[in-house]
């Protein structure tokens, strides 16, 4: 079986040597960072755009590294890609009375069968995510990653829990060239703009069919590649092959488990056999201006039409979040209006709304919602939820994820007191936000 590889155009990013559109890296280990795979290319200083995450990182030691990041290598390279992580802790519990908490029954089962069943207060741990436009620095602190926002907040998750940071990062130096560090290496990481902007990168942008609309912006294909020279790996008749994706014009859903791809100089190619090209693929993100993040499953798949759409916000077109004002209205009548704390997790703009619809599973950042209107108790059967934006559009949401029962209901400090009224979610009838300054970065930036 024979292993081809099909590449476009110069490379925007030489990583060792490329001959005739193969890419062969050259790894050396430099003794001075004893696990760091290091490659010296001397453009590494000219990889710094401005749409590209950039940073500083010190290393146990002392050392610093500065220049263009990707984590884990191959996956988050832009200033709308979210940083993931678990919460070390819930702050916001500490304001609600534990017998107030909603309560789940858990079954007691021995040798795989129930005997009984008790009572527990519903788990009051939660994922952070944040766009690394909105971050100011990531550090290690022992067992914990802390994160600071712009804003100042500060987030603690737990290292041991499933956490971006894990993944190490690569930097593209101007001293010592392109480094992989290990996490374990790392000490801190404060997120700056790129001090000079090189050629823009050709950042994947385009339209994503699906059988409930299209959504047009940035497309992560399965979740990660982001980048034109990244590559969409497959299997044809022939053997192995990996396109990059600056020379891919589309992509459809051939079968269950192939991509009919077809490439700017008009061939067409069926890939299948790896995860990425069929069933296995983790599913498409989209930026889309109208709702945030979009993330497309495969089976809601139809096809990918790809399109210009420039180099997209720098790091400081992601103005710090605000707290989340605004009013809810419970189902007994009473109206409380103050600052809001969602899910007694989510306090700020920047923060988001995850729910999904159909295949489709939206992240929004709340600066971006209007208003979350919930089905009354008597509409039997309604499960969705309408959830308003400020832009005018409307979604119709599943009530699983942060609509669903494991809710943990609403904080509101009224007129600013330091004691906040508690609502459960269960008795949440309509959530309505102020509208923030414009919070959403410009699409395109060349």
């Amino acid at each position: 079986m024979r292993s081809a590889t099909i590449a476009g155009g110069a490379f925007a990013i030489v990583l060792g040597l490329a001959v005739a559109g193969y890419l062969v890296l050259e790894q050396n280990v430099d003794p001075a960072t004893p696990t760091s795979t290091v490659i010296t290319p001397s453009t590494a200083a000219e990889e710094a755009h401005p749409s590209f995450l950039y940073g500083r990182i010190t290393i146990g030691g002392g050392a610093t590294y500065e220049g263009r990041l990707r984590w884990g290598r191959d996956q988050e390279a832009f200033w709308g890609d979210y940083f993931n992580g678990f919460k070390d802790g819930n702050p916001w519990a500490a304001h609600v009375p534990p017998e107030r908490l909603r309560k789940e029954p858990r079954p007691i089962k021995i040798f795989g069968i129930e005997i009984m069943r008790r009572e527990v207060q519903i788990d009051l741990g939660r994922p952070f995510m944040a766009r690394f436009g909105d971050i100011a620095r990531i550090e290690m602190l022992g067992r914990d990653v802390r994160v600071t926002l712009k804003s100042g907040t500060v987030f603690d998750l737990d290292y041991f829990s499933f956490n971006d940071f894990a993944d190490g990062v690569r930097v593209w130096d101007g001293r010592q060239g392109v480094l992989d560090l290990d996490p374990l290496q790392i000490r801190t990481i404060d997120l700056v703009p790129a001090p000079q902007a090189s050629a823009p990168p050709h950042r994947l942008h385009g339209t994503v069919r699906t059988r409930l609309g299209d959504f047009t912006g940035f497309v992560q294909w399965n979740r990660k590649e982001g980048d034109g020279p990244d590559e969409l790996d497959g299997r044809t008749a022939d053997g192995d092959l990996s396109l990059r994706f600056d020379t891919i014009r589309s992509i459809a859903r051939h079968s269950g488990d192939s991509s009919l791809v077809t490439l700017l100089d008009g061939r067409e190619i069926v890939l299948s056999g790896t995860p990425e090209a069929g069933h296995g693929n983790l599913g498409i993100y989209v930026d889309d201006r109208r709702y945030g993040r979009v993330l497309i499953s495969w089976d809601a798949f139809e096809r990918l039409d790809f399109s210009p759409g420039g180099s997209g916000p720098s790091y400081g077109d992601f103005p710090p979040g605000r707290p989340l004002t605004g009013s809810v209205t419970t189902r007994d009548g009473r109206r409380l209006a103050g600052r809001l704390v969602y899910d007694l997790d989510e306090s700020e703009t920047t923060e988001t709304l995850d729910a999904p619809s159909q295949g489709l599973d939206y992240t929004i950042p709340f600066g971006m919602i209007a208003s979350i209107v919930l089905p009354g108790r008597e509409e039997r059967g309604a499960q969705l939820a309408r959830v308003m934006l400020h832009n005018g559009g409307e979604l119709q949401l599943e009530r699983t994820g942060d609509l669903g029962e494991g809710n943990a209901g609403m904080l509101i400090f009224v007129d600013g007191s330091p004691r906040p009224e508690y609502v459960l979610w269960t008795d949440v009838e309509q959530v309505d936000f102020h509208r923030p300054p414009s919070m959403y970065p410009p699409q395109d930036r060349r």
